[in-house]
Order: structure tokens, then C-alpha cells, then sequence
């Protein structure tokens, strides 16, 4: 007599990057040409994006028709999600900054997958942890560095030092305007700024459509003292002379010695 044993077809690990990175239903992959819209303010949501190539702005409109930058979002970047929450309309625009593949995902389709799917939640809360964390770090940025602090902040983050541990990356070239709203300061205090890095050799913005931030960057930043850092030597004195030629803030804004001070924060 022989004993049959039988076991039960162990269950197909589910891989959410798998999810996230191919098409099925409720799942497809767009591809958007450069300084194309993906949606606009006000449209019906019907589902959220994940990046899987290029760069996307997220950008808002006041009803005065004033625009704000939101944020710039790169790979792996989830945005549109508002729809999980009961949002029935965008609450921002969404525009490719460079070409981009991005994979949509239908509401039902992804609350269904996370439902069932426990890795596929976990990776979903952490990633709206994080971020939410980086808003709470923009809010202490803005309400308590110099607005050079925050433009090197901004380029930083933009470049993800500390991601690949490389010490200089290039990310696409914004317009002056777009930091300025980025930052929450004037143009001319966002070109006064980007000219004094240049001369310093922290970012270099001459060649092509990219604009190459080096991690000496980060100087900027981590200095305790308003201002920045320059360099001993008598090749920077023309350097330390501009920093009392800056562009005036923006009115409304406070100027950066009336700013509250802080200790520095962990994260940048």
C-alpha cells in the first residue's frame, strides 16, 4: 500500500516592483514627450502614476492665476494618488519635464492589489511616509533658512545625493522662474544665487540642457552661519564682497538675518 502525500501548490510570490513595472488590467504604461501634460487641475481622477523613466513637475494655480512648483518627481515616484483618498478632482498639474514612461494604474485596480497584496501596502504607506516627512522638512526649511539655503536644498534633493553615492549628478535644467517658486523667493535672488554657486564650482549649467550639481554642495546647507561658506584664499575676496550686493527679498518675505534660527536638522 502506498501513502500518497499531497501538499498544496505553494502560492507565486507577488513582487510589487513586478506591479509597478508591466502592464494587465487596470495597468498601463503611457509615454509622454517632453513639457507634455499628463493632467491638468480640476480633471476627474481616475487613478495615480508611478514613474518609471524621467521627470515630472507637479505644479498648482491659484484662482488669481498665480503658479507654484509642487515638487519634481523622478523613478519610482508615485503622484495622482488623491483618488485612494475620496478625491474626485486633481488638485495639481502634472507636466513631463523630460521624455517619460509612466505606468497608470486604475483606482478599483490598485485598492484591489493592496487589499490583497501585503507587500504591495507596506511599500505604498511607506513611500507617502517618506514623503510626507520630506513636506514637514520643506515647511522647516521655508520657515527658517536663507533663501540660498533652500535653492541649494531644492538642487540637492533634485539630484538625490545620498541615493547613489556619487559625488556629482545632473538633472534636468529649470528655468530661474521655476525655482523662484520652488523656493518661495524673486528670480533675481534665484540668478544672484545660481551665479555665486557657479563661480564656486558647485554646480555648472554651461553645457547642454543639464544642469550638473556637485556634492560641495551641500556646504551651503550644513553652514551654521547665514550665508555661505567661501573658501579661504584671495581669489574669493570678490566673492565675499558680493554677499552684501544680494537682491532685496521678496516683499512679504522676511530677510534672511530676521529668520528664526534652529538646530540643524538630520536630513537635508
Amino acid at each position: 500500500m502506498v501513502n500518497h502525500i499531497t501538499t498544496a501548490k505553494r502560492k507565486h510570490d507577488f513582487n510589487p516592483h513586478t506591479f509597478l513595472s508591466t502592464t494587465g488590467k487596470g495597468r498601463e504604461l503611457l509615454s509622454f514627450k517632453k513639457k507634455k501634460t499628463i493632467f491638468t487641475q480640476g480633471d476627474p481622477i481616475d487613478g495615480l502614476f508611478f514613474v518609471q523613466t524621467g521627470k515630472v513637475q507637479l505644479s498648482v494655480v491659484s484662482e488669481a492665476g498665480r503658479e507654484a512648483t509642487l515638487g519634481i518627481l523622478g523613478e519610482n515616484d508615485f503622484f495622482g494618488e488623491g483618488g485612494l483618498a475620496g478625491q474626485p478632482l486633481r488638485m495639481s498639474s502634472a507636466t513631463a519635464m523630460t521624455d517619460c514612461v509612466l505606468l497608470h494604474i486604475g483606482r478599483t485596480t490598485m485598492m484591489h492589489a493592496m487589499s490583497l497584496e501585503p507587500k504591495l501596502s507596506a511599500m505604498f504607506v511607506k513611500y507617502l511616509l517618506k514623503r510626507n516627512i520630506r513636506y514637514q522638512d520643506d515647511l522647516v526649511d521655508q520657515l527658517f533658512n536663507s533663501s540660498e539655503k533652500r535653492l541649494a536644498r531644492v538642487l540637492l534633493l533634485m539630484a538625490q545625493f545620498g541615493k547613489e553615492g556619487v559625488s556629482e549628478m545632473s538633472i534636468p535644467r529649470l528655468s530661474q522662474e521655476t525655482l523662484a517658486e520652488m523656493v518661495g523667493t524673486t528670480r533675481s535672488r534665484v540668478s544672484f544665487f545660481m551665479n555665486r554657486f557657479r563661480k564656486l564650482g558647485f554646480i555648472n549649467y554651461d553645457l547642454g540642457h543639464n544642469l550638473h550639481v556637485h556634492s560641495s554642495l551641500l556646504n551651503i546647507v550644513l553652514h551654521d552661519d547665514d550665508g555661505m561658506p567661501v573658501p579661504s584664499g584671495t581669489g574669493n575676496q570678490n566673492a565675499r564682497a558680493n554677499r552684501g550686493s544680494e537682491p532685496p527679498p521678496e516683499p512679504g518675505e522676511p530677510a534672511d538675518k530676521d529668520r528664526a534660527k534652529r538646530p540643524p536638522l538630520a536630513r537635508f
